[in-house]
């Protein structure tokens, strides 16, 4: 098909517009935040007040990068700032119109950012979502047919890499916990520390954290992206992956990822988790820091035990299709099922 995807060109965002490419679509991408100025501004507006501010700005730049332009599907990914004038805009290009939000469009942690799809989310022809208690959400809020997917790791972006002894020797460590800063992530980290974690943090924003001081000495920097995120990830011994509680997470990017690199995936214990691995065999689980903290050290003492965790872990998610093409074909094949468009928005 011919889609239009507009989605930023960075991050998971960009993974599924390749992944859409590989399975031979034609893709024109639009990032509809570089239609906007760079101004953080812009960002901390969106956050605390929604995306609509910027419709006119958005629409006058979008139409005149369409020009007469047609396709066969819209996809947005995300949905900021696609407000009713924008999908008024875009079904005019599109007889058809999905949205993927990997975020919780109806929780908490995000304030206003996802204000607009929220108001706007009835009037897409279909609502992908990430979380069970989502599709209830959806339809309270007027959309008609909503399909509910795990997040997905990519074929490409999260192979694993040849790795040199100079990257290994950059990239080791013991135990990795890769992500942003959030409240709930300080104090349990340091506590893993307290209890012999030898622990490194890799992520932005951890100077906010009021834990800073005593978790200084095991931040080995910012966020990294590419080759750098698989290298990281490959080199640890154990990855930690943590849930976002205010996202109501039950499993993250991190829990496909990490397994479709080859690495050890250690983290809570969920419906979800348990779902997509066996425990013990094809990943580590937890309920609390101490038995974090015990499987971490059973795993560092434990080389052959590492090896083949993670090996299972990453032929499980090969079964379990959890990857973006496959996702994704099935996204495109529920959509062309739908016998209607939903009625133009007035």
């Amino acid at each position: 098909m011919r889609i239009l995807y507009i989605g930023r060109t960075s991050g998971t965002s960009l993974d599924r517009a390749n992944a859409l490419r590989r399975l031979g679509h034609e893709l024109v991408h639009i990032d509809l935040r570089a239609l906007l100025p760079r101004s953080v501004w812009v960002d901390r507006i969106t956050w605390r007040l929604g995306g609509s501010y910027f419709s006119p700005w958005i629409n006058r730049s979008l139409s005149v990068a369409l020009g007469e332009q047609t396709f066969d599907l819209c996809y947005v990914d995300g949905g900021e700032w696609v407000t009713r004038s924008t999908i008024i805009l875009l079904r005019d290009r599109a007889p058809m119109l999905v949205n993927y939000n990997i975020d919780d469009p109806f929780g908490s942690r995000d304030g206003s950012r996802l204000r607009v799809y929220r108001k706007n989310a009835a009037l897409y022809d279909l609502c992908v979502v990430m979380r069970e208690h989502n599709v209830a959400e959806a339809k309270a809020h007027g959309v008609r047919n909503v399909m509910r997917v795990y997040m997905s790791a990519d074929e490409v972006s999260h192979a694993p890499r040849p790795i040199s002894p100079q990257e290994a020797q950059r990239w080791q460590s013991d135990v990795l916990f890769l992500g942003t800063w959030f409240p709930e992530r300080g104090p349990f980290l340091l506590d893993l520390i307290r209890r012999g974690v030898p622990l490194t943090i890799q992520g932005n924003r951890w100077q906010k954290a009021p834990e800073w001081e005593q978790l200084r000495p095991h931040w080995r920097g910012g966020a990294v992206f590419g080759d750098d995120y698989a290298r990281a990830i490959q080199c640890a011994k154990v990855n930690i992956g943590l849930l976002s509680k205010e996202n109501r997470d039950l499993h993250t990017t991190r829990s496909l990822e990490i397994p479709a690199l080859g690495a050890l995936l250690c983290a809570e214990r969920t419906s979800e988790h348990l779902a997509m691995y066996v425990e013990g065999e094809e990943a580590l689980f937890w309920a609390d820091v101490d038995e974090c903290a015990q499987a971490c050290q059973r795993a560092l003492e434990n080389e052959g035990l590492r090896e083949r965790i993670a090996a299972a872990g990453h032929a499980r998610i090969a079964r379990n299709g959890h990857y973006n093409e496959n996702i994704l074909h099935n996204i495109l094949a529920f959509a062309a099922t739908l016998d209607t468009r939903i009625a133009e928005p007035a």
